[in-house]
């Protein structure tokens, strides 16, 4: 119920911000119009917006004949974790990450790339699909594949708005610097929803799949060594899509500047002493 809610508030929150934007471009008739498109982006991000994101990193479908040994993996995890089993996905992607997608546990995807599967361990990756079906456990995927898509007809709508201008309410142009503000500001706000909800989201999937994986050790090793190699191998998909980073168990994009100080994940380190206190109470 709390997620749902959280969901709610999310969309709320990315109308409102059509709807600011939509005033801009064309006055009260623009904020009509705005919100009009606001609800059937909704609409489309609940039903279509988990086959948008996989489109987006082309990813592929496997099976226990075209990868047995990771798609039997994550079967054993659901059947822990007392979940439907989701669609299974590669990436062709040096860079290691993974993510899940989907509105719910039933129709739930997981998706790695083919470098995370060539870094880690069998063990390790145990723990970072582990998590990614906590994500679906809790039912916050949703949340996550909304937020991106989202975010990411935002940032269009404010660019439109900045190169082609608008109206006011009498149909006279707009106010350039309200179109520059809202091409800065409107991105950014988005981001910072993203942000506020992701933080909080990723320590909660790094317990749960601690807990169906029985091994947080394995999930704080595969941290580290993520982190170790993203640096060094961009992911370009995620470089074409920001938007869609906060979906993944660790940020794709390169952490100077802004992105930095806005980054929708916790510190990794912060993750892995999380993870070894954990360790040590199920010792205990």
């Amino acid at each position: 119920m709390f997620n749902l809610m959280k969901t709610a508030i999310l969309m709320a929150a990315i109308t409102a911000l059509f709807m600011a934007i939509g005033s801009v471009l064309g006055g009260q008739q623009g904020m009509a119009l705005a919100l009009v498109i606001a609800l059937g982006m909704n609409f489309f991000s609940y039903w279509f917006s988990d086959k948008l994101v996989l489109k987006m990193y082309n990813a592929q479908e496997v099976d226990q004949t075209s990868a047995p040994q990771f798609y039997a993996m994550v079967r054993d995890l659901a059947q822990r974790a007392q979940l439907p089993m989701p669609r299974v996905y590669l990436i062709q992607e040096d860079a290691p990450n993974a993510f899940a997608t989907g509105r719910n546990p039933e129709h739930a995807a997981v998706a790695a790339t083919t470098g995370i599967l060539q870094v880690l361990s069998e063990r390790e990756l145990r723990g970072v699909m582990a998590h990614e079906l906590a994500h679906v456990k809790h039912r916050d995927i949703l949340i996550s594949t909304v937020s991106a898509t989202m975010a990411g007809a935002i940032s269009m709508l404010a660019n439109f708005a900045m190169f082609f201008g608008g109206r006011d309410s009498e149909g006279r142009p707009a106010n350039p610097i309200a179109g520059i503000l809202v091409m800065l500001l409107a991105p950014l706000a988005a981001s910072l929803i993203q942000m506020a909800i992701s933080r909080a989201r990723e320590f909660e999937a790094d317990r749960g799949g601690a807990e169906i994986s029985g091994d947080p050790q394995a999930l704080a090793s595969a941290l580290q060594k993520i982190q170790h190699y993203a640096q060094g191998i961009p992911m370009q998909a995620a470089q074409r899509h920001p938007e869609t980073a906060q979906m993944m168990i660790m940020n794709p994009l390169s952490g100077g500047g802004l992105r930095g100080l806005f980054s929708t994940h916790p510190a990794t380190q912060e993750r892995v002493e999380r993870l070894l206190a954990l360790a040590q109470g199920m010792v205990r």
